[in-house]
């Protein structure tokens, strides 16, 4: 029997998984697979055709720098981030900005008083360099928007960060707008507890995933191929023997049992004749019917422009009037914007405070249209070519040689003076680099 719209309690920031990947692993579980370079990962999902008819849609993840499982963590956690911080519906732009601090304790890895620079920061940098090098096709992804399968291939997102691992100012991360724009319907993304997803293992936050978008709607589940569940959507090994997979798949169901996902152990049904054709269903487990509590209301300290504001020197009053008053882009732009002032040219830059030059160009950038300074557009150039890995011709990586080259050229145009930095290294940085140099 199926039951009316009820969803778990959740924590007040909840994850955000799209509907089809939910469907199906994005890399092996094992680690000492998944996180080999130029891993290409294939598997599939079952959907149903116009027709009614079952379908198999092909799938492949193709990940230069591998990709953990745990890297699904931060991709659920910062959709969520983002649907958070625009209000439900997505930002216009698809971007999100925060300070890593911000996301990590928004996420429950550190508290208020989180340690910059520790063991949580460098595996936030680690995920965040491996998901923008995915790229993931699929020949049957369903479209919200169109309502029909499509043939699609995307990348998750990509970054900007400020070139010193100390700033203040936020990371930018500008997410794949054919990716975004499959998330951001209301049919596009299911909602779960995060708080619950985090404490699970791997595989059985994958199956967790699945579960909350079926329990969303029903009560038990149609009896899943116990070969499909656990290679193409728990992502274990194709070659393990029948009885291996279900005695892995019966531990992650114990797992969920416990976390009151579902209800009992599994039981495996033989179909069939031929070897290891079982199926397993499973029942709503009994923190499914614990009454979804209010929306929390949303606090200007809930914002990830609240810890740059403050490291300008605004007291939380004044913050929050700033975020009541103006538009959150217009802030999050102007905030950057002094930030990055202060770190340039140094206080003596402002004629009064760096609060005041802030307050002063939202008031004119609400009432005249003001525009960022031309000297802003270059640093966030210079940037972009510092943090963006370079690509050459056939699709591989830029040789260290060339990169030396492109890189001493870059610094000759954009530094002062026109003259390169000594001690540049040879090679782009990536944010996991950068992050090192906090130790």
């Amino acid at each position: 029997m199926s039951r009316g719209r009820t969803e778990p309690r959740t924590s007040r920031w909840g994850g955000l998984g799209q509907l089809t990947l939910v469907e199906h692993a994005l890399c092996p579980l094992d680690t000492g697979q998944s996180l080999r370079k130029n891993l290409v990962f294939e598997t599939g999902y079952y959907y149903a055709d116009r027709n009614r008819h079952r379908r198999k849609a092909a799938v492949t993840v193709t990940c230069p720098q591998g990709l953990s499982p745990s890297d699904e963590f931060y991709l659920w956690g910062l959709l969520a981030l983002t649907f958070a911080e625009a209000g439900g519906g997505g930002p216009a732009d698809g971007e999100f900005h925060a300070t890593p601090h911000y996301c990590l304790r928004r996420l429950g890895l550190v508290d208020q008083r989180g340690n910059r620079g520790g063991r949580q920061y460098q595996q936030f940098a680690d995920a965040l360099d491996r998901l923008a090098a995915v790229s993931y096709a699929s020949d049957a992804f369903y479209d919200p928007v169109r309502a029909e399968h499509r043939r699609v291939r995307f990348r998750f997102l990509s970054y900007s960060l400020p070139l010193d691992p100390d700033s203040p100012r936020a990371w930018r991360v500008a997410w794949d707008p054919i990716f975004f724009d499959l998330v951001r319907p209301l049919g596009g993304h299911v909602r779960f507890d995060l708080d619950t997803y985090r404490r699970l293992d791997p595989a059985a936050r994958r199956l967790f995933l699945l579960l909350s978008k079926i329990f969303d709607r029903r009560d038990t589940t149609p009896g899943f191929s116990v070969e499909h569940l656990a290679v193409d959507v728990l992502g274990f090994a194709p070659t393990l023997a029948p009885r291996h997979q279900r005695q892995k798949l019966g531990r992650v169901v114990d797992a969920l049992a416990a976390a009151g996902v579902v209800s009992g152990p599994a039981v495996f049904e033989k179909r069939g004749t031929a070897a290891g054709s079982h199926t397993v269903s499973f029942a709503r487990g009994p923190r499914w019917d614990r009454a979804t509590p209010a929306s929390a209301v949303r606090h200007t300290s809930d914002s990830p422009l609240w810890e740059g504001l403050l490291a300008l020197g605004f007291d939380a009053a004044a913050a929050d009037r700033l975020l009541r008053i103006y538009p959150r882009p217009t802030v999050r732009e102007w905030l950057d914007i002094t930030l990055a002032a202060r770190e340039r040219f140094g206080t003596s830059f402002f004629r009064r405070s760096p609060q005041a030059y802030l307050v002063d160009n939202l008031k004119q950038a609400a009432t005249s249209g003001r525009t960022p300074p031309d000297w802003w557009q270059e640093l966030r150039n210079r940037e972009r070519q510092r943090a963006r890995p370079v690509a050459v011709p056939g699709g591989g990586p830029t040789p260290d040689p060339c990169r030396a080259v492109l890189r001493r050229v870059t610094e000759a145009v954009f530094s002062p003076g026109g003259e390169t930095p000594a001690g540049t290294p040879g090679t782009v940085p990536s944010v996991a680099d950068i992050l090192r140099r906090r130790r």
